[in-house]
């Protein structure tokens, strides 16, 4: 049998590896095929997908866009975009600035908390990447100001977090419409961390066409009830590691492995 990984990250959002050290652990782990969905940036598709032809690893163009839906972060998984879309750049351009807005406003939370965050620090942590609450992490582990990523998390910048920052600009149906108007696929992200209050038909309504029910947070109970609901609204089916390289090195590559029949159920439905 042939198996995929979803879920993957690069260097250019906030994971540690390279598309080629991505293509390289790939590989290694055996798997026919991949999906690069960097947050909110395109950029590592391109170098990944020229990584892949060379070991022969089919690299499933993608990105993973952040949206904001009742005062919660929700993640929307787009598969086979055209990721030269100028309307998807267009788009991708601004929340790039929004992101960039938001480092200053979370140190200056963690300022007033009385953790002395530069964002600088921060930025260095990305360097030309797209910033994020996992860069704030890692600078506050490398300042010594936690002594781990979950810390960082837990204590001050998850979603309910003293110096958690919001700030996006799409909804759901926005981000579904970016991803169809690109030719790709709308899937949910690790339904898991949905507030109790938010449930998938409501995501289904904004125009989802998946979700993404194979996930290392996901219990044997949770992935049935996920494929009943999966059946029930006629969605597709995907899964992933959400290997962020050494960034979190509890989770690696191919830690999740979905059958490559999963992947050939979403090129039927791709529309570029």
């Amino acid at each position: 049998m042939k198996f995929a990984d979803l879920h993957l990250h690069t260097l250019y959002s906030d994971g540690t590896y390279s598309a080629q050290q991505l293509v390289k652990e790939a590989a290694a782990h055996g798997l026919s095929a991949i999906a690069v969905v960097d947050h909110d940036t395109v950029l590592g598709i391109e170098p990944s997908m020229e990584a892949g032809d060379a070991r022969g690893i089919e690299v499933v163009p993608g990105i993973e866009l952040t949206a904001e839906h009742q005062g919660s972060e929700i993640h929307i998984l787009g598969y086979f975009i055209d990721y030269k879309n100028t309307e998807l750049l267009g788009q991708l351009d601004l929340l790039k600035k929004n992101r960039i807005e938001r480092i200053y406003k979370m140190s200056e939370k963690l300022n007033g908390l009385g953790v002395d965050l530069d964002p600088e620090s921060v930025f260095a942590v990305a360097k030309n990447a797209t910033p994020g609450r996992l860069h704030v992490a890692r600078a506050l582990l490398r300042e010594g100001l936690v002594k781990s990523i979950y810390e960082a998390f837990a204590k001050f910048i998850g979603d309910k977090g003293p110096a958690y920052v919001s700030g996006f600009r799409l909804s759901p149906s926005q981000a579904v419409a970016l991803i169809e108007k690109a030719g790709g696929i709308p899937v949910l992200a690790h339904p898991y961390v949905l507030p109790k209050d938010l449930t998938i038909p409501c995501f289904v309504e904004c125009g989802i066409k998946g979700l993404e029910v194979y996930y290392p947070e996901h219990t044997n109970s949770m992935i049935d009830y996920y494929l009943e609901i999966a059946k029930k609204y006629n969605l597709l089916v995907t899964g992933g590691s959400d290997c962020h390289g050494d960034a979190k090195p509890e989770v690696r590559i191919g830690s999740i492995k979905i059958p490559y029949e999963l992947v050939l159920a979403l090129k039927k439905n791709r529309k570029n």
